[in-house]
């Protein structure tokens, strides 16, 4: 089972790119953010002719995640617990049944928190510690779990191009890197990180000063495995190539392999 995440910053704008990567690489699952579009108006039909179930929870010019796969969608659910006030459209999670059994599967886009200093950034942590408190009650039930999408956390310095010029950003600031290392601390896996230990290897790129050009990335886009998950991994890939595209996002396709 193949399944990728992707941040594809408008889905209406960037849809034919979408098909297109569907079409040539085939995953069994992707799990999108950043749709950027009320669900009635995602453009399903198209994605859907391609063979896939799509499963979004939308919002109105902001955020936005989807899921999409070859086979049926179960037991979806939408919104991350923990606060029933928070309106934006973060999270959405499914269990997709294989042939070998199960996976629950989440998309997921973790807010930026910038500014520092101001409520953007509170709303950033509190969402990781609602995402970890969700976590830890999905690990109990001992099935295999992958939390995937745009986490808005440089996790290390060999995680940026630059990591100097992220020192007073919300990506990579002691309190967010903290929180996501409590994911693995509970158990879970950076499926990337599992298969490659190498720096230099990004899944965003800035619109501005050549940041492309310059292979002046970062690597925010992760999947994170429950142990019964990880347990399956055979393999991880991030399709850089997709960047080079007309009208591309400014993040890339990363996609992991499962024995499911």
């Amino acid at each position: 089972m193949q399944i990728a995440t992707w941040n594809v910053n408008g889905i209406k704008s960037r849809i034919d790119n979408v098909c297109a990567w569907l079409e040539d690489r085939q995953p069994d699952v992707v799990c999108l953010q950043e749709l950027k579009s009320v669900d009635e108006n995602v453009p399903r039909e198209a994605i859907e002719r391609l063979g896939y179930n799509v499963a979004t929870h939308g919002q109105k010019s902001f955020n936005g995640v989807a899921i999409l796969s070859k086979r049926p969608l179960e037991d979806i659910e939408i919104r991350l617990p923990g606060d029933d006030g928070d309106e934006q459209a973060r999270y959405i999670e499914a269990t997709v049944s294989t042939d070998g059994g199960a996976v629950r599967i989440a998309s997921l886009y973790l807010p930026n928190g910038n500014p520092l200093g101001t409520e953007k950034f509170d709303y950033k942590l509190g969402w990781m510690k609602r995402l970890i408190s969700h976590a830890e009650n999905r690990l109990a039930e001992e099935q295999p779990f992958v939390l995937a999408g745009d986490y808005n956390v440089i996790p290390m310095p060999e995680d940026a191009k630059n990591p100097e010029n992220w020192r007073d950003d919300a990506l990579f600031q002691p309190e967010s890197r903290g929180l996501f290392r409590e994911l693995t601390h509970l158990g879970f896996t950076d499926a990337y990180r599992a298969c490659d230990a190498s720096g230099g290897v990004y899944s965003f790129w800035d619109y501005q000063a050549g940041a492309w050009q310059k292979n002046n990335g970062i690597r925010i886009d992760h999947l994170m495995l429950s142990p019964q998950a990880s347990d399956l991994l055979t393999g991880v890939m991030i399709d850089k190539d997709v960047r080079a595209w007309e009208k591309p996002s400014d993040h890339v396709p990363v996609m992991i392999e499962l024995a499911a």
